[in-house]
C-alpha cells in the first residue's frame, strides 16, 4: 500500500475481508467470496449483535436499505445502476460491493463522450495481429469482457455521459451474457460466467446527455442514492473520509468539533438558499455535495499544516470554502457574498465563538478573488 497513491478498498481493507471470510459460514451466490450478510457488514459496520471477534468499522454512511438492496440486485445477477447527484458516494458503495463479493473493484470503464464499443467489447494488439493474424492471444479483453471471463463484477462509471452506440452494446451484455467475436471462425463467443454482473453508476444532473434508452433501464434494477441531509451521518462521513486524507498525507491534525459544524452549517445554509432560488444565476455552480465538504475541509488542514501554524482556524475554513465553491466570476462570488452579509455575519454577532474568524476569513478571501 505505501507504492500507492489510492489502494482499491480489496486492497485497502485486505485484512478485514479475510477475517470475514475465514469466520463466514453463510450461502454464498455463484463466485462471490462473502455472503450477503458479510457483504452488508463489511459495508455498514459491525455491530455488537453480529458476534464478531473484531470491529470491523462503517465505510459507507446512508440508508442500510440501500446497500441491501444492492447486494439482493447483484446476487439476482441483474445489473445495478446507482444513481444520485454528485458527490452522493455512488462510486464508493460500487467499489466496496465489487471488493467484497469478487475481491476485485478495478475492472472500470469510464463513461465519457470518447468511450466507444471497443472499452467495453475488445480491442485487438495491432502489432500482434500484423505479426501472427487475428486470435484470441491478439485480442485485447475489455475490463467488461474480463469479468465475464472471471464471474466477477465490472463496473460502469457514469453511464449517461457515454454514447447511446456504447449503452446499447450493454443491452446484450446485460441480457445475452455473452460477446461474440465476428473477426474469428473459431474460438468466437466469450460466454460470462456464474457471478458476472454490472454495477453502473449515473449523475442524475447529467440527465439528458445522454438518457437511457427503456430498453437498457429494463436491465437494471436502479438504486437512488440521496443527498446526506441527516447532520450527523454528514459529519461521520466528512470526519471519516478526511481522517483516511489525512493519515495518506501523513498529517496529524485536530478538527476542531465546532469548526466542523461550522462547516456543515454553511453548507446547509446554502443548500438552503439554492432551493429557495428562481434562476441559476442565484445558485452556486457547485452541487454542494458532501464529497465537496471533504474536499474543503482536506484543503484547510493542509493549508493550516504547511503555511499555517498547525492548528486549523476558522478564517482557514472560510478561505478555502470561498476558493472551493467560488467557481465563477462574479456569479458565485456575488452569492457568497449575499451569504456572509446576510447570514453569518449576523450570526457572528450574536453566537460569537469562532463565527466572526470564519467571516473575516471568508471576506479576505472574496476580496483577493475579486
Amino acid at each position: 500500500m505505501s507504492d500507492m497513491l489510492r489502494a482499491p478498498a480489496e486492497i485497502k481493507y485486505a485484512d478485514e475481508l479475510d477475517f470475514l471470510e475465514s469466520v463466514d459460514t453463510g450461502t454464498k451466490p455463484y463466485s462471490w467470496r462473502l455472503s450477503p450478510r458479510m457483504v452488508r457488514l463489511f459495508v455498514l459496520g459491525s455491530e455488537r449483535a453480529d458476534g464478531l471477534d473484531r470491529n470491523i468499522p462503517q465505510k459507507w454512511f446512508g440508508d442500510r436499505s440501500f446497500v441491501e438492496r444492492s447486494i439482493v440486485t447483484l446476487a439476482s445477477d441483474r445489473g445495478l445502476l446507482l444513481i444520485g447527484e454528485p458527490g452522493t458516494g455512488k462510486s464508493w458503495l460500487a467499489e466496496l460491493l465489487a471488493a467484497a463479493t469478487c475481491r476485485n473493484s478495478t475492472l472500470v470503464v469510464q463513461g465519457t463522450a470518447g468511450t466507444t464499443e471497443d472499452h467495453i467489447k475488445y480491442s485487438w494488439n495491432v502489432s500482434m495481429v500484423i505479426a501472427k493474424g487475428q486470435s484470441r492471444e491478439s485480442m485485447i479483453p475489455s475490463p467488461i469482457m474480463t469479468a465475464m471471463e472471471q464471474g466477477v463484477l465490472g463496473r460502469f462509471e457514469e453511464l449517461t455521459r457515454s454514447t447511446s452506440d456504447v449503452q446499447d452494446a450493454l443491452i446484450s451484455i446485460l441480457s445475452e451474457k455473452y460477446v461474440s467475436i465476428p473477426e474469428l471462425n473459431d474460438d468466437n463467443i466469450v460466454f460470462a460466467k456464474p457471478g458476472f454482473s454490472i454495477i453502473a453508476t449515473a449523475n442524475s444532473r447529467d440527465r439528458g446527455v445522454n438518457d437511457l434508452s427503456s430498453a437498457l433501464k429494463r436491465r437494471f434494477n436502479f438504486v437512488r442514492i440521496p443527498v446526506v441531509t441527516n447532520k450527523r451521518s454528514e459529519a461521520e462521513i466528512v470526519r471519516f473520509r478526511t481522517e483516511e486524507l489525512l493519515r495518506r498525507h501523513r498529517v496529524e491534525l485536530e478538527v476542531p468539533p465546532t469548526l466542523l459544524d461550522i462547516l456543515l452549517q454553511s453548507f446547509a445554509d446554502l443548500r438552503a438558499a439554492a432551493a429557495s432560488a428562481t434562476s441559476d444565476d442565484d445558485k452556486l455552480e457547485s452541487a454542494l455535495s458532501t464529497a465537496e465538504q471533504i474536499g474543503v475541509l482536506e484543503d484547510a488542514v493542509l493549508h493550516s499544516q504547511f503555511f499555517g501554524d498547525r492548528t486549523l482556524r476558522a478564517a482557514t475554513l472560510a478561505g478555502s470554502m470561498v476558493g472551493s465553491l467560488a467557481r465563477r466570476s462574479p456569479e458565485d462570488l456575488a452569492i457568497l457574498n449575499k451569504y456572509l452579509h446576510a447570514v453569518v455575519e449576523p450570526r457572528a454577532k450574536k453566537d460569537g465563538g469562532e463565527w466572526p474568524g470564519f467571516l473575516d476569513g471568508g471576506r479576505q478571501a472574496i476580496a483577493a478573488l475579486s
